[in-house]
């Protein structure tokens, strides 16, 4: 049985990538900031009770995610799924409006925590059959593709976690793990509105066929959930 470790798990994108490899039958280690309100994870934990852990995770706790390592120590992961983000207030991201305290959680949540988190579980990623690490960005932080300006905040934090995503692939080959950026899309979120274009189980059907075909080969690529290159 494969193993997934998920961030985020309790909504949106996470909750769905924890549905889908649940149902193909994964190992699943969802992780969520209060799982306690986490109602629709604890329904599919419920359901999928010998496949489902729930574990407290609170990834700007860079001490939670070393704990959470020792906990899983026994374990094989063979997908970590860093998915847990965070896009501040828009009014607060903007030239001359901007909330550094908002700048440096965002940087916190969607930065420094998806390289703790392959830090911490570098030796149980390293074991695993697959040996992957798929990093959930945006093209909202690719320089080529910014021809809006704005959203200083959110862009900049996706951008140096693209770089993260880019160096870790370097560093970890020859341990044989993989590292890919993933777009997801603009998501029927919580975090997407509901003028996004796609909902969450067409993103991340279209990210799990992407991971189901990676190879050493496509280490260190930012890829779109259809499969296309995305600019750096």
């Amino acid at each position: 049985m494969n193993t997934v470790l998920i961030t985020g798990a309790n909504r949106g994108i996470g909750l769905e990538f924890a549905s889908q490899y649940a149902a193909d039958g994964w190992q699943v280690v969802a992780c969520c900031r209060q799982p306690q309100q986490a109602t629709a994870l604890s329904q599919l934990a419920d359901q999928y009770k010998n496949h489902l852990p729930i574990y407290p995770l609170d990834v700007r706790n860079l001490t939670e995610i070393d704990q959470l390592s020792q906990k899983l120590h026994h374990l094989s992961i063979d997908i970590l799924i860093n998915n847990a983000g965070i896009y501040p207030s828009a009014q607060n991201g903007e030239f001359g409006h901007i909330n550094y305290d908002d700048w440096m959680e965002a940087f916190k949540v969607n930065t420094l925590a998806p390289f703790k988190m392959a830090e911490a579980l570098v030796e149980q990623i390293a074991r695993s059959q697959l040996k992957t690490i798929a990093t959930i960005t945006s093209k909202m932080g690719s320089v080529s593709d910014n021809q809006r300006g704005g959203s200083y905040i959110y862009r900049s934090s996706k951008a140096a976690v693209n770089m993260v995503g880019k160096s870790l692939a370097i560093d970890l080959q020859p341990r044989g793990i993989i590292s890919v950026l993933l777009h997801p899309g603009w998501v029927q979120t919580d975090m997407g509105g509901r003028g996004a274009l796609i909902p969450a189980k067409q993103s991340v059907s279209g990210m799990r066929k992407v991971l189901n075909s990676i190879t050493h080969a496509d280490t260190g690529k930012f890829i779109a959930y259809d499969g296309q290159s995305i600019p750096w």
